[in-house]
């Protein structure tokens, strides 16, 4: 079993990498840049165009209306460089997207709307280690103008395609135009947090298990040591620490777009921010709860390696006194003294052996009784 759990261990991130090349490849027009994931014009709730380039979908959004929806994964700054001046995005705000590692935020720049989002991936493993990779962050940022959204993904994670094809499934919430399809990604990426915050709460669940499990020992007759637990622990923490940096950063941003009016937000997709900030709230008390209840989980361990000690420390000093007793009589007949008691008795070996394990005895029946041994 264990060399299948590590041969599934090697193969599972070479899975990944090639379900990640297969989510980006498959959807690239091969006549625009290679970073471009999908562009596309929308009017009336419906795709209208296909195969066309960021200038391109444009001049028809010019021409008849509607929006253009460029998503873009990793792009450089040489690729971004025409989109950015095609839709009058703000440097600082294209710098950003560019280089990425972005904390959550929403920026206004004149028209246009600048949104980051963290998305959280939980990264299946068949037993938590003290090394092992809880979950995998990546990133969504957003430009939001009055015809177009502009998407640029960082990470192998968070994929578009599967949310542009349901809302184009949706004509009645697309027609509502770009603040729909950030409406949609703030969603989709809220619902990852509340996925990967059940997953991880079962994580936690294991190490307490252990953790209190471990005095008694398990049925295998034997227990994991408390610095394994303690390691395992510190990795969640870690963890924990990466998804609520994810997490609290977003709060003020879905408020401001759930309760201030804003031009670039249609009121009707307003609505559904209260309840996108909603669940956010929600997964935030979580994911403070889970490093309070790890802190808790630590000391409770760490209280137990301690317990554990001191039991130890008084076994060993229970028979360091019961040796003591033998050491010093020996001891003391070992001085060759020519007046010894007993010394030419012809029982008296025998008898100082019997004295002596008497006495040893007592010692041992009343450590135990006081719960020394």
């Amino acid at each position: 079993m264990s060399m299948i759990r590590d041969l599934r261990e090697a193969v599972r991130p070479a899975l990944r990498r090639t379900r990640a090349a297969s989510d980006y490849d498959a959807t690239r027009d091969p006549s625009v840049s290679s970073a471009v994931v999908d562009c596309a014009v929308y009017r009336d709730g419906r795709r209208v165009s296909d195969h066309v380039s960021p200038s391109q979908a444009m001049e028809r959004v010019r021409a008849g209306g509607g929006f253009a929806w460029i998503g873009l994964h990793e792009p450089t700054e040489r690729e971004f460089a025409g989109i950015a001046k095609e839709f009058g995005l703000h440097p600082l705000a294209v710098e950003d997207a560019v280089q990425a590692h972005q904390r959550p935020k929403l920026e206004r720049y004149d028209d246009t709307l600048f949104t980051v989002f963290k998305t959280i991936h939980y990264v299946e493993h068949a037993e938590l280690t003290a090394t092992s990779e809880v979950v995998e962050t990546g990133e969504v940022m957003c430009f939001t103008g009055h015809d177009f959204i502009v998407t640029v993904r960082h990470g192998g994670q968070g994929s578009l395609r599967a949310l542009r094809h349901r809302l184009q499934d949706d004509p009645e919430l697309l027609v509502k135009g770009p603040s729909a399809v950030l409406h949609a990604i703030a969603d989709q990426v809220v619902d990852g947090y509340i996925a990967v915050a059940d997953a991880v709460q079962g994580d936690i669940d294991e190490v307490e298990f252990d953790v209190f499990s471990s005095v008694a020992g398990g049925p295998g007759g034997g227990r994991r040591s408390s610095g394994d637990a303690a390691g395992r622990i510190y990795q969640l923490k870690r963890e924990v620490l990466e998804f609520k940096r994810a997490v609290s950063p977003l709060l003020r941003p879905m408020q401001l777009l759930s309760e201030r009016p804003m031009r670039l937000v249609d009121p009707d997709i307003q609505k559904y921010f209260r309840d996108v900030a909603d669940h956010l709230t929600r997964v935030n008390e979580q994911v403070l709860s889970f490093d309070d209840l790890l802190n808790s989980i630590l000391q409770a361990n760490l209280a137990q390696a301690t317990v554990a000690q001191n039991e130890d420390m008084r076994k060993i000093t229970s028979w360091a006194a019961i040796c003591a007793v033998p050491t010093m009589i020996a001891g003391i007949y070992g001085m060759n003294f020519e007046h010894m008691p007993e010394l030419k008795w012809r029982y008296g070996y025998p008898t100082v052996l019997v004295v002596t394990v008497l006495i040893c005895a007592a010692i041992h029946r009343g450590f135990k009784r006081n719960g020394w041994l």
